[in-house]
């Protein structure tokens, strides 16, 4: 019987990430010749983008057969611009083989895939590559593995090794261990591959891509060192990558973890979100056609399996089928790396911007990070960015697929706020008629990052529950825009007086009364501004932290831990994103080349005004209540919430 495996490879960029994928490809007789990540003939980068340029952009998966074992494998980006891409795929696999670079040894990126993985509770090989080159040292790395990552990491054919972490984690070994008696190797190995299984343990290859070395038995501690497919009891999957078919259009790539799917079945999908009434329609859509990876027909998809589904039109990518508590892992958006950057599009041709704007909404599709908004009342597209890599790949995106030539206006950091203090938010939105909605909410600020709250304690009778419900799906939308023009976090919502009335109250009045409380209650107890603040790890030589240290009080910025490893001096910092988004390119060039920093949002402080910025407001304003209470009624363009 055939068994399964789903397998990312990841890796900081230039470890070799992609020429291992194809050396794995040619080992598996996938394909006669290995191709090349420089010429731009590696299979699994198929876009014009990543064969001109060199660099992975999206996850690819192929299927490979290593024996009697199908291996879906999953191939993605190693720059963090593209973090998006590694999110989604994290979804879908089932372990994880962590390259590494023997000369260059452990990197940033590195550090932060381990502990993603190690979160998400995925099993990982480490694979430690270039070992042809010269300067490659295994041992050095595995010191570094060691040190910064797991204890738990043992070359694999270096038996004390692997009894010293075995017997760490199974008693029964140790009690034989402890007593002296012999153990056979085939039960020490045994065990040492089950807790690999379980993520216990860490096996480490070395080899080198390039000439293949090393790659067989990657392939093997595959089989025996990483976990079947997990499945669940009912009808959960996610989709979590995206591909275009010239006769069927657009498909989606779908990790089934229960149930299954086929050909023809109608399955019930979110719609398109109207802006005039905030409301998202769901749709039936029925499945065209189901393919594997490599494009062969199946006509269903069972659980623990990978395919391409055609038929579900515009379904985002990290789109959950089924319960989400039914998925082994809970991976939120932007977990990984969250875009803390906007930036404004423009199309050469003022004349194309409705087609800018649809090829941006399709590309937010794949990419559900981007979050394309267009503002019809400020003729504005904006995307969410990482950086500035990711924005030249956008920008070649736009040009090759589209056929527009598109600038991208400078970033800006994108700011919060909150309430500054307690108050109450009122509505009575009662003429002209028909329409009635009454609604109070007591509003109070909450401590940072606990994000938004909400309750009620007013009684069905005198606020339908229906209508309460639209006050739920009405309120992400009324805090999208604070009174400085920011999303609005951190807040105590309770909804605690209000009436609807038998017969005047139409059946959208709540959804149009919603954001007219919220921003009165805003407008009362006043909002302050929350700048993003970066939790930084500067790496570095001994002798330039302290130019570091004070660069770092220049940009507002305060060392919070210094540890040096006898390599380098690892300093920790928070800074504000404001003042170091260009500081890269000065540390490159402090230390000479040999140091480096690692950045994940640390969360949100507040900030003056002076020192930050507030952002135009999108739409009517609320509290402009005759011209709101008109694009409520579709009198004005655009609808009362005017985004796409």
């Amino acid at each position: 019987m055939m068994e399964y495996r789903n397998l990312g490879i990841f890796a900081h960029v230039d470890a070799g990430k992609t020429t291992l994928s194809e050396q794995i490809l040619l080992l598996t007789g996938k394909i006669r010749e290995i191709g090349s990540v420089d010429r731009g003939t590696a299979h699994t980068d198929t876009l014009d983008v990543e064969k001109r340029r060199g660099i992975s952009v999206k996850a690819n998966c192929v299927r490979i057969i290593w024996k009697n074992c199908q291996i879906n494998l999953i191939d993605t980006p190693g720059h963090t611009d593209f973090s998006a891409e590694i999110e989604e795929s994290i979804w879908a696999l089932d372990g994880a083989v962590l390259v590494v670079c023997g000369v260059e040894g452990l990197q940033l990126q590195t550090e932060l895939l381990f502990d993603a993985f190690s979160r998400n509770g995925i099993p990982v090989v480490f694979f430690i590559n270039k070992m042809d080159r010269p300067g490659a040292d295994a041992g050095h790395v595995m010191d570094q593995i060691r040190r910064r990552l797991t204890r738990k990491a043992v070359f694999i054919n270096q038996l004390d090794q692997v009894m010293e972490v075995t017997a760490d984690e199974d008693d029964a070994i140790m009690e034989k261990y402890l007593e002296g008696s012999t153990i056979p190797e085939h039960e020490l190995m045994s065990s040492f591959h089950r807790l690999a299984r379980s993520g216990r343990v860490f096996p480490v290859r070395t080899g080198s891509a390039l000439t293949g070395e090393g790659v067989q038995g990657l392939l093997d501690s595959v089989i025996e060192d990483l976990p079947a497919p997990s499945v669940s009891p009912t009808f959960s999957g996610v989709a979590f990558a995206s591909v275009k078919d010239r006769v069927l259009g657009r498909g989606v790539v779908v990790r089934l973890f229960g149930g299954e799917m086929v050909s023809r079945q109608s399955i019930d999908l979110p719609g398109r979100f109207d802006p005039a009434t905030g409301i998202r329609s769901h749709v039936s859509q029925k499945i065209s056609q189901i393919r594997s990876v490599d494009g062969e027909d199946l006509g269903i998809l069972r659980a623990g399996e990978i395919g391409v589904v055609y038929g579900l039109g515009h379904l985002p990518v990290g789109h959950i089928f089924g319960k989400t508590e039914d998925l082994p892992r809970q991976i939120t958006p932007g977990a990984f790396r969250t875009p803390l950057l906007t930036v404004r599009l423009e199309p050469e041709k003022p004349e194309e911007m409705e087609k800018l704007r649809q090829a941006a909404m399709e590309l937010s599709e794949e990419d559900p990070l981007l979050q394309a908004t267009y503002s019809k009342s400020l003729g504005e597209l904006r995307f969410h960015v990482m950086g500035t890599v990711q924005q030249e790949i956008l920008e070649e995106e736009f040009l090759n697929r589209y056929g527009l030539k598109v600038r991208f206006m400078k970033p800006a950091v994108m700011y919060r706020e909150t309430l500054s203090r307690e108050t109450v938010g009122f509505c009575a939105y009662t003429m002209p008629k028909p329409c009635w909605a009454v609604l109070k909410f007591d509003m109070r600020p909450s401590p940072r990052g606990s994000g938004v709250h909400f309750s009620s304690i007013v009684p069905s009778r005198q606020i339908l529950e229906g209508y309460q419900n639209q006050v739920r799906q009405a309120l992400p939308l009324a805090l999208k825009q604070g009174r400085l023009g920011w999303p609005v976090t951190d807040v105590d919502i309770t909804l605690i007086d209000g009436n609807h009335h038998q017969f005047h109250t139409h059946p959208l009045d709540f959804i149009v009364a919603t954001p007219w409380a919220i921003q009165d209650g805003l407008e009362r107890g006043g909002t302050v501004l929350l700048e993003p603040i970066l939790r930084i790890r500067f790496f570095l030589p001994g002798e330039c932290v302290g130019r570091v240290m004070s660069d770092i009080a220049a940009m507002r910025g305060k060392a919070i831990d210094t540890q040096s490893d006898g390599e380098r001096v690892v300093l920790t910092a928070l800074v504000p994103l404001s003042t170091s988004m260009d500081y890269a390119t000065t540390l490159s060039g402090v230390t000479r080349g040999k140091g480096g920093m690692s950045v994940q949002l640390d969360g949100y402080e507040e900030c003056p005004l002076e020192l930050g910025a507030t952002c135009p407001r999108r739409g009517v304003d609320p509290l402009d209540t005759s011209r709101y209470i008109l694009a409520a009624r579709s009198a004005l363009e655009g609808g009362i919430f005017d985004l796409d």
